[in-house]
C-alpha cells in the first residue's frame, strides 16, 4: 500500500531551481535510500516531505494519520533536562493516555448502569490506543535503544545542553526511534555513531514496522538496510529496486544500454539526414517535385523523432593527486608502552603498535575510546602520561582532522589555499578546479562553505604537500559517494603509509592492510579487513558465551535466606495487587448485571466474564496462601 508519494515536484529558491521533476513512492514498511551528490537537493526533498518547505509545483501526498519523524536540527530543551528526560519525552502522548486511564479508573468506582457502560467503552478504547503506542513495553524499548546506541549511565544522567554536537545527535536519534513514527526520515544517521552502534541501528531499522527514508553516504549501511534506491540527479529522480550495490550495477547497465541506443539512433539520424540531402539534390537536378515531397516527408519524421539523450558515462568529479616525497624508513609509526588518562579515566594502557612503510592501518573502536586522542599524541598535540608515540626516520606526515577548521574563516577559498604555499593565482585555480572549485567559487569565503566543501579544501591543501605518511580522522564524513570513491582510488595509488580512523566499513574494506582496534584500553591488531575483524569478534563472543554457560553449570547455585525472603515479599505484594484488581472487576460486573433489567443476553455475557475472573482470582488466592 502506497503511504508516501511525490509526483512531479519542483522547487525554487528565489530564481534558482533546485528540483525539477521528483517522482517516487514509498509503500508500507518499505526502507528507501535517497542518494545523490552533495547539493543535488536531497535535504530539500526531506524538508518537503516533513512539511518544512512547500513545493512550487507537483504534489507531496502522505497517508492520513501517518506521523512523520524528522530530525531537521537539534531541538532545544530546558537547561534542567537530562538525557533521560529527553529520551522519556518520546512517551509524552503515552503518558497522557496513561493519566486518562487512571483518572477514568477512579471515576468508574462511583458509576453505575449506562454511565458505567460508557466509561468502560471509553476505557477500552484508551487501553487499545495505549497498547498500539507501545505503552506496555516502553521500558523495554528504552533499555533496547540505550544499550544499542551505547548510552552509558553517566551519559543518561548528564544534562543534555552540555553534550557535544555528536552526542546530542545520537540522543535525539534515540528519542526518534522511541517515538516509532509511521515515517522515519534519517539524514546521515551513521555520522556520529561508532561501528557497533551502526550495526545495531541496521538491525533495528530492518525490523522497524514503519517506513524509513534515509539519506546516507555509507554504502555498507545502504546495502544492509534499504530495498529501494531513489537517485537524485540533474534535479530529477530515478527509482531502482534493490540495495545500493544492486543500484550501481543496474545503473551501469542502463547507461550502457542508453549509450548503445543513442549510438544506433545517431547512425539512423545521419543516414536520414544524408537521404534528405540527396533527395533535395536530385530534386534540384531533375526539377522533380516528387523528390522534394519525399525529402519533406522524411524531414517531418526526423523532426518528430524522440531524441535519446547522450548519457554522461563519466561524471565531473574530483581529480586527486598526492605529491609524494622520498620514502620514509621501514618503521613509519612506533607506539611503545603508551599510557593515557583523562580525569582519572584510563583510555590507553600499555599501548603497543608498529606500522611499517607502505601499510594502511585502519584504527577503529567505540566512540570515546581514545582513537582521536591517540592520533593527537602522535602529532604532538597531546602528551602521553608515560610511553612514546613516534614517527620513524624521514617521515613527512599530513593530517586531516575530524573537525575541520581554518585559521582565517574570512579568507576566500583561493586565499586559504595559497596561505603558506608559493604558487601563482593561475596555477592555484587550476589545482583547485581538480577539487571542484570552479570559476567564481574560489572567491567564496571559507565561513560560508558546506561541510563537504571544507573537506575538499582541506584535502587540496593536505595533498599538495610532499608527504609519505597520511593520517586521516574520519575522512569520508562530509563527502558524497562519488567523492569517497575518488578518494579511495587516490589512496590506493598512494605508495606511502596511511593511518586512518573511519566507521565507513566499505571504505575500510577497500583500503586497509589490517585493522587496529582500540579495545579494553589496548591496541589489538587484526590481520585482515573489516569482514575478517567482524568474523573474529563474533567467534570471540560465541566462545565467551560458551565459557559463561559452562561456568554457570559448574558453579553451585546458592541462594541466601534473606534474598529468598525479599523475593517472597515482592511476590506477596504483587499477588495482593492482582487480588484487589480482580475483586474490583467482579464488583463492577455485579453492578452492571444488577442494572440490566431483563436484558438476559448481556447479563449472561457479564456472568461468563465474572466466572472467568473468579477463576483467575481463585488461582491467585491459592498462590498467595502458599507463600505463608
Amino acid at each position: 500500500m502506497i503511504e508516501l508519494a511525490l509526483n512531479g515536484v519542483a522547487k525554487y529558491f528565489g530564481a534558482t531551481q533546485v528540483l525539477k521533476n521528483i517522482t517516487f513512492e514509498v509503500q508500507t514498511s518499505e526502507k528507501v535510500g535517497l542518494v545523490g551528490r552533495n547539493g543535488s537537493g536531497k535535504s530539500t526533498i526531506l524538508k518537503l516531505i516533513a512539511g518544512i518547505e512547500k513545493p512550487d509545483s507537483g504534489s507531496v501526498m502522505i497517508k492520513k494519520g501517518c506521523v512523520v519523524g524528522y530530525l531537521a536540527q537539534i531541538p532545544s530543551y530546558p537547561d534542567s533536562y537530562t538525557v533521560n528526560d529527553v529520551l522519556n519525552s518520546a512517551f509524552e502522548k503515552v503518558k497522557v493516555i496513561e493519566k486518562q486511564m487512571k483518572d477514568l479508573e477512579l471515576i468508574m468506582k462511583s458509576l453505575t448502569a449506562n454511565e458505567l457502560d460508557r466509561a468502560l467503552k471509553q476505557y477500552s478504547e484508551l487501553q487499545q490506543h495505549y497498547e498500539i503506542m507501545g505503552g506496555y513495553d516502553r521500558e523495554e524499548k528504552l533499555s533496547k535503544v540505550c544499550i544499542g546506541l551505547k548510552f552509558s549511565e553517566a551519559l543518561i544522567n548528564q544534562h543534555f545542553n552540555i553534550l557535544s554536537g555528536g552526542e546530542k545527535t545520537s540522543v535525539v536519534l534515540g528519542r526518534m526511534l522511541l517515538e516509532s513514527p509511521g515515517l522515519l526520515i534519517l539524514d546521515e544517521p551513521t555520522n556520529h555513531l561508532d561501528v557497533d552502534a551502526v550495526e545495531w541501528l541496521e538491525e533495528y531499522l530492518k525490523q522497524y514496522n514503519g517506513m524509513v527514508l534515509v539519506v546516507s553516504h555509507d554504502r555498507y549501511f545502504l546495502d544492509r538496510v534499504v530495498t529501494k534506491i531513489v537517485e537524485v540527479e540533474d534535479m530529477e529522480s530515478e527509482t531502482y529496486i534493490g540495495n545500493y550495490s544492486s543500484f550501481v550495477k543496474t545503473k551501469d547497465q542502463n547507461l550502457m544500454l542508453q549509450f548503445e541506443a543513442f549510438q544506433d539512433q545517431q547512425k539512423k539520424i545521419k543516414a536520414m539526414e544524408k537521404a534528405i540531402k540527396d533527395l533535395r539534390d536530385w530534386a534540384i537536378r531533375a526539377d522533380n517535385n516528387k523528390f522534394f515531397r519525399r525529402a519533406a516527408s522524411m524531414q517531418k519524421r526526423l523532426d518528430k523523432m524522440e531524441k535519446i539523450d547522450k548519457p554522461m558515462l563519466e561524471k565531473q568529479n574530483m581529480k586527486l593527486t598526492v605529491n609524494q616525497t622520498q620514502r620514509s624508513g621501514e618503521e613509519a609509526v612506533k607506539i611503545i608502552n603508551l599510557v593515557k588518562s583523562f580525569d582519572k579515566k584510563c583510555l590507553i594502557k600499555n599501548g603497543e603498535l608498529l606500522i611499517r612503510y607502505g601499510e594502511r592501518a585502519a584504527l577503529i573502536g567505540a566512540n570515546g575510546s581514545g582513537k582521536s586522542t591517540l592520533l593527537k599524541i602522535l602529532l604532538g598535540e597531546e602528551s602521553a602520561d608515560t610511553g612514546e608515540a613516534l614517527f620513524g626516520a624521514n617521515v613527512r606526515a599530513a593530517y586531516l582532522p575530524q573537525q575541520i577548521t581554518f585559521e582565517n574563516e574570512e579568507a576566500t577559498v583561493l586565499e586559504c589555499f595559497r596561505d603558506g604555499i608559493t604558487i601563482s593565482e593561475g596555477k592555484a585555480r587550476e589545482y583547485l578546479a581538480k577539487y571542484l572549485f570552479f570559476s567564481e567559487s574560489v572567491f567564496k569565503k571559507v565561513k560560508s562553505l558546506s561541510g563537504g566543501e571544507k573537506s575538499r579544501l582541506k584535502l587540496s591543501k593536505l595533498l599538495f604537500e610532499d608527504v609519505n605518511l597520511l593520517i586521516l580522522d574520519e575522512p569520508t564524513n562530509h563527502l558524497d559517494i562519488d567523492s569517497i570513491e575518488t578518494l579511495e582510488e587516490t589512496l590506493l595509488d598512494f605508495e606511502g603509509t596511511i593511518l586512518f580512523i573511519s566507521h565507513d566499513r566499505y571504505f575500510i574494506n577497500r583500503l586497509c592492510s589490517y585493522i587496529v582496534c582500540l579495545e579494553n584500553k589496548n591496541l589489538v591488531k587484526y590481520l585482515g579487513n573489516y569482514e575478517y575483524y567482524r568474523e573474529k569478534k563474533l567467534a570471540s563472543l560465541k566462545e565467551s558465551e560458551v565459557q559463561k554457560n559452562k561456568a554457570k553449570k559448574e558453579k553451585p547455585h546458592r541462594i541466601k535466606v534473606e534474598d529468598e525472603e525479599k523475593k517472597k515479599e515482592k511476590l506477596r505484594l504483587k499477588l495482593e495487587e492482582q487480588i484487589a484488581e480482580f475483586e474490583e472487576e467482579i464488583a463492577k460486573l455485579d453492578l452492571k448485571m444488577n442494572s440490566q433489567g431483563t436484558d438476559y443476553i448481556l447479563i449472561q455475557k457479564c456472568f461468563e466474564e465474572k466466572q472467568s475472573i473468579q477463576s483467575k482470582l481463585d488461582e491467585v488466592m491459592e498462590q498467595w496462601m502458599n507463600i505463608y
